[in-house]
């Protein structure tokens, strides 16, 4: 028999390992109410952290402090956050109501309030997933800011370096800094953070803000005070849950509310029996798609065929979109705007409204009762079994009565890391399997690769992961997802969570029919595996137009019985 003690784990055993470590400590840390994130409490969070080495935190595991992780987080965390040594998590507790100013992070829609100097709030509506994502990027910035600490401070007693002294000086300067004063500020940053001039020259911009051009330095020195001020006076950061969070998370309070706001508007408007088309994508691309060719189509009929959707797309196009919105209204389109705290929108389009003998769909072939269509933004992470689920039960009007709706088909359209290809490719899920537990979702998919061919845009099928956070990925693991018997093509957050949703309502609680129709696509964001494409490298820009739109014409050809 083969000696067990001289069986060494690979990698991505001890990847999987870090991320199941993760999962479990962050649970229990939730339920215990607060941590010291640098303290003995947060101590297996920051190993597990440390043995996965994520891909999007880079150089974590190094003496140097890593810049494009902490540019990628910075963005998804609210201002002044590297500021406040208590951050409190809170579910939606009336600070909406209060004089506190909300503040949103660029790149994470999450309510933030700034309670006093020193604490920050964090409301979360999006369920686990949201505390995961949180809880994974302050735990890498605050070893980052240890990083600086250890780089500047060479006494107990607080004293620090002249790079650190000079930093200081730079940051309480009350007016902008002049070219000058700020490559002297560059050049001592370099040195605290074990960087070249040159990188810190490069990333410096990428963190400013209207308000605060020089907000670089401004993140690094207090990212370093604060742990320079935990190691001199043992006043450490603490994370805090709130009571209310920690009593209604997981009860799909906001998912409700949520649902019922759409399943009201659909009754108001008597379109609740109609069949039904549920679409979770972004809050543009089946309006444009449907829309953009009756209001613009003269101006764009001698250019190519995606042309109008990137126009469309581009930060400079307010008015062509602002057309595009308002024809859309006339013609049936319901906007609903969040106010469940699911940060969801939601459009609903009575197709009966809609002349489609205008649209790139003249082909339509609908029965005699139009279909309606449920456009809903991105779920985050678990959030999507959350909605879904609520949307799918029946409608109680009274006590007595309740309404089935009748939902013919649900499609996913997202954006996903991919394993194989590059940046805007296509991805056609044939399963999710959710990392860590390995549950397996297998399903039909309404679309195939083939329907994608000839359009310029390498397609790959297969299984897919879904993950418990992206920024919880590293190369050996994704690398034995992809080369082992599973053969996954790529890695989302949301898939298992939807896909749960549809088989629990279809084939066990029969809340809608049985045959349901499913379609998943998605287009690639970034390529994990691959040097410098991952998530924290840059955004897609002009590269994501295409996959989006031609994933969602394809999902309203099928609605719309185009063959």
């Amino acid at each position: 028999m083969k000696d067990i003690k001289n069986i060494s784990r690979s990698r991505a055993q001890e990847s999987s390992a870090a991320i199941e470590r993760l999962y479990i400590t962050m649970r229990h840390l939730f339920n215990r109410g607060f941590y010291k994130p640098m303290g003995v409490s947060g101590e297996t969070l920051r190993q597990a952290l440390l043995s996965l080495r994520p891909e999007i935190y880079g150089s974590i595991a190094e003496e140097k402090v890593e810049l494009k992780g902490l540019l990628y987080v910075i963005e998804r965390l609210p201002i002044g956050i590297e500021e406040c040594r208590y951050i409190n998590l809170t579910s939606d507790e009336g600070y909406s109501n209060s004089h506190f100013k909300p503040i949103v992070p660029p790149k994470r829609r999450r309510n933030c309030y700034r309670i006093d100097d020193e604490q920050m709030n964090v409301e979360i509506t999006r369920g686990r997933s949201d505390i995961y994502d949180i809880l994974t990027h302050l735990t890498f910035i605050f070893i980052e800011s240890h990083k600086i600490k250890d780089r500047v401070l060479i006494a107990d007693d607080g004293t620090v370096n002249r790079d650190w002294q000079k930093l200081e000086q730079a940051v309480n300067q009350t007016k902008k800094l002049t070219l000058i004063e700020r490559e002297k500020a560059i050049s001592h940053a370099a040195n605290v953070l074990g960087r070249t001039f040159a990188e810190v020259k490069d990333i410096y911009d990428d963190f400013a803000i209207p308000d605060a051009p020089d907000r670089f330095i401004h993140v690094v020195y207090w990212l370093g005070r604060l742990a320079i001020e935990e190691i001199v006076d043992n006043n450490k950061r603490t994370i805090t849950f709130s009571p209310i969070l920690r009593e209604r998370l997981g009860h799909h309070i906001y998912g409700d509310i949520w649902a019922t706001n759409i399943k009201e508007v659909l009754l108001a408007n008597h379109l609740i029996d109609r069949p039904i088309h549920i679409i979770s994508a972004n809050m543009h691309s089946v309006m444009n798609s449907i829309f953009a060719e009756p209001v613009l189509g003269k101006k764009y009929k001698d250019a190519s065929p995606f042309q109008i959707y990137e126009d469309l797309s581009s930060s400079n196009s307010k008015e062509l979109r602002k057309k595009v919105e308002e024809y859309a209204l006339k013609q049936g389109m319901i906007s609903l705007p969040d106010t469940s705290g699911t940060n969801i929108d939601v459009q609903i389009f009575d197709t009966a409204k809609i002349d489609l003998k205008k649209t790139i769909f003249s082909n339509t072939k609908t029965e005699d009762q139009k279909p309606v269509l449920i456009v809903m933004d991105y779920a985050f992470g678990e959030q999507a079994f959350e909605t879904i689920d609520e949307l799918l039960k029946p409608f109680k009007t009274d006590k007595k009565n309740k309404l089935f709706l009748n939902v013919e088909s649900v499609s996913i359209m997202g954006k996903a890391g991919i394993l194989q290809g590059g940046k805007g490719d296509i991805m056609i899920p044939n399963a999710h399997v959710n990392e860590g537990t390995a549950d397996n979702y297998p399903f039909e998919n309404e679309l195939s690769a083939t329907m994608f061919e000839g359009n310029d845009i390498p397609v790959f099928s297969g299984p897919m992961i879904t993950v418990l956070g992206t920024s919880l990925q590293n190369r050996d693991l994704l690398k034995f997802f992809h080369e082992s018997t599973w053969e996954a093509i790529g890695l989302e957050m949301e898939g298992a969570y939807y896909q749960k949703a549809i088989q629990s309502a279809s084939k066990i609680r029969k809340s809608i029919t049985a045959d349901v129709k499913v379609r998943y696509a998605y287009y690639a964001s970034d390529n994990p595996l691959e040097t410098g494409s991952t998530l924290a490298s840059g955004g897609l820009g002009t590269t994501g137009v295409k996959p989006t739109y031609l994933i969602t014409i394809k999902i309203l050809e099928q609605i719309f019985n185009i063959k």
